[in-house]
């Protein structure tokens, strides 16, 4: 008689044993699970979500207008003016190295960049000593350049300086004003005995 209730306590605590065992096993597999997820998470190189508006790492605004003239240059030289006109506002004034007037506006601009480039081939423009100055959302960039190129079938090349005054707009940096100073190369000095004294001023 007192067999039956020893067998049902037996058999309850091994079924409880057993859900025990069961449930350990579950833990010890998710928890090793979310180890290997996160040791392979850790491994991983960051995810870029190449969806987002926003970069990863953003850029600063000096960075920003950095980049923006590499890209403004590279598609300067390659004759790309779909690609430069990101890059400048629709009301622009730009002042070129030679006497003219301002030219005003970016398709008044984009016109006359566009016969000259016609003439060019073999365009080559290297950008040193640019400094970047930030001010809110206005800032202003300036940088040395030495140009060289085929033009009308003769080799020809030139020195100068770019400065350009931008605004920021809708998050992008735009050019507003982009003036642009060529420097003169020095003449070559006669042959002979060069006096030894500077030239007298005129007037004395």
């Amino acid at each position: 008689m007192n067999c039956v209730p020893v067998r049902s306590g037996t058999r309850r605590f091994f079924a409880a044993l057993a859900f025990l065992v069961m449930a350990l096993s579950l833990a010890v597999s998710s928890d090793g699970q979310q180890k290997d997820k996160k040791k392979k998470d850790k491994d991983a190189p960051p995810r870029v979500d190449n969806n987002s508006a926003n970069p990863v790492v953003p850029l600063t605004d000096e960075q920003q207008i950095e980049y923006m003239i590499s890209e403004l240059l590279g598609a300067w030289q390659i004759g790309d003016s779909e690609r430069m006109h990101k890059s400048y506002s629709e009301d622009v004034s730009v002042v070129n190295g030679g006497w003219a007037p301002p030219i005003l506006g970016w398709s008044n601009y984009e016109m006359l960049y566009k016969q000259q480039r016609s003439k060019m081939q073999q365009v080559r423009l290297d950008r040193s000593n640019t400094y970047v100055k930030v001010n809110g959302n206005t800032a202003w960039a300036c940088f040395q350049w030495d140009f060289s190129a085929v033009i009308d079938g003769n080799p020809s090349g030139a020195r100068g300086q770019t400065t350009y005054v931008l605004v920021k707009k809708d998050n992008r940096w735009l050019i507003t004003h982009d003036h642009t100073s060529v420097v003169q190369t020095a003449q070559p000095q006669p042959s002979g005995n060069v006096p030894a004294t500077a030239p007298p001023k005129p007037g004395t």
